[in-house]
């Protein structure tokens, strides 16, 4: 019998990535991020910096920031983020921004305005490019999971991301987690 490839979850909630110049925009240039801890993939990190949320005359307070800093700027909300803000929500990979929709950014006095970068983060898998070889998986496809437990159930659609230094966590955002009554670190078993 084949050993069942078990992957923890790791829980997305909302934040924002910043490109440099928004980020000294914002912040100033004096500021440099301030990291409260590491996040699972290496070098990526919650930092202490939080912005403020305006579209259409609706707003989400103390969004945080998490760093390092990205070639643009991006905001990652859940769906129902999206439906609060008056956002059309669109399921994107992190770092595709075309035809998405823009958003106000503030902290104190200071603010910048995207003309695109919200989106909605597809669900994906991280894994070390050793174990994607492992079991004959490649960038971009999709597999299956399997959640245990009274409200489980099948999740498809998570797209493989693989490079040699990720570390196995598959990252849901809080609606999807929410659903599937997972809590971070929960394990789900891939499906081959």
């Amino acid at each position: 019998m084949k050993k069942k490839l078990l992957v923890p979850i790791e829980i997305s909630a909302r934040h924002v990535h910043l490109c440099q110049n928004d980020f000294v925009r914002l912040f100033g240039k004096r500021q440099k991020f301030k990291k409260i801890k590491n996040l699972s993939q290496s070098g990526e990190f919650v930092s202490q910096q939080t912005v403020d949320l305006y579209h259409h005359g609706y707003s989400l307070k103390k969004v945080r920031v998490v760093g390092p800093w990205r070639e643009q700027t991006q905001v990652e909300l859940s769906v129902t983020d999206c439906w609060h803000l008056r956002i059309k929500p669109v399921l994107r990979l992190s770092g595709e921004l075309s035809q998405t929709t823009g958003i106000l950014l503030k902290y104190k006095n200071k603010e910048v305005v995207l003309l695109r970068g919200v989106i909605v983060a597809k669900r994906h898998w991280h894994l070390s490019t050793k174990l994607a070889q492992q079991y004959g998986l490649l960038n971009k496809k999709k597999v299956c999971a399997r959640v245990s437990g009274e409200r489980g159930g099948i999740i498809d659609n998570i797209i493989i991301r693989h490079a040699d230094n990720y570390h196995s966590h598959i990252h849901l955002d809080t609606d999807e987690a929410n659903a599937w009554g997972l809590l971070a670190n929960a394990k789900v078993e891939i499906i081959l």
